[in-house]
């Protein structure tokens, strides 16, 4: 199965998290949304092990499947932005996108953001 990592799980896996690794070891695909690589970058921006987070996401990149945002995943935006803004339930407008990108390619989102709950018929794992 594939699923699809949110920022927390990213950071996570790129620190080498136990619980996390244990949690995805059967996964036969990881997948990351270009919003999540996008706040990778910016938050080793601000690290003081940014020289080594760069050579990790040098190297370790390759092996997750990039997944951008096109079309369809605009329309899941709206749908979901809607269903939130109606339920009084809004979250962040990039873990609304990553949430886009779980449903438009029909894949779990591996989170310890609660408020993915929120979000019908989206699957979220935990470590």
């Amino acid at each position: 199965m594939a699923v699809i990592l949110d920022t927390n799980a990213f950071f996570a896996f790129a620190d080498g998290d136990e619980k996390l690794l244990r949690a995805i070891e059967n996964e036969a695909e990881l997948a990351l949304p270009v919003i999540v690589l996008g706040e990778y970058l910016y938050g080793i921006q601000q690290s003081r092990l940014r020289a080594s987070y760069e050579t990790w996401i040098k190297a370790n990149l390759p092996f997750f499947d990039l997944l951008p945002i096109v079309r369809e995943t605009a329309e899941h935006y709206a749908k979901l932005r809607h269903e939130l803004k109606t339920a009084g339930n809004p979250i962040p407008s990039n873990d609304l996108w990553i949430a886009a990108l779980a449903r438009h390619h029909r894949m779990p989102l591996v989170t310890r953001d609660g408020h993915f709950q929120a979000i019908r018929g989206l699957h979220t794992l935990s470590w």
